[in-house]
């Protein structure tokens, strides 16, 4: 399913190894999608989203939001016909959301619950 464009389930532990570089003293990956090249974690401080760039995707830009910048977020679960589970992600002074489609497999449940954790501290 990655090769139309949505995010699926990646090993956390995996992630934690593969991204230890941008992660900072003790902070763990609680969830981690993959999205054809680029990667979301959901990490015990922040939300990091990795967009590798260009044809090569050598070129990558990491964005890093701390939880209390999210103001409020939204989930639109998968429907008969639509297979894909959406997230919205709104970020203080940003009036428009980030965008994430997950396919059927991923409960966006759970992408819930992990905002919610870490949103409503």
């Amino acid at each position: 399913m990655a090769l139309f464009g949505n995010a699926h389930t990646i090993d956390p532990v995996a992630a934690q190894q593969d991204y230890a570089r941008l992660l900072g003293h003790d902070e763990r990956v609680h969830a981690a999608y993959l999205l054809i090249r680029d990667t979301i974690l959901f990490t015990d401080r922040r939300l990091v989203l990795i967009d590798k760039q260009g044809l090569t995707g050598k070129k990558v830009e990491y964005h890093s939001i701390p939880y209390k910048s999210i103001t409020h977020f939204a989930v639109e679960t998968a429907g008969t016909f639509d297979l894909d589970a959406e997230l919205k992600i709104w970020i203080s002074g940003t009036p428009a959301p980030i965008q994430k489609t997950f396919t059927k497999g991923v409960d966006i449940y759970e992408v819930q619950a992990i905002l919610t954790q870490f949103v409503a501290r």
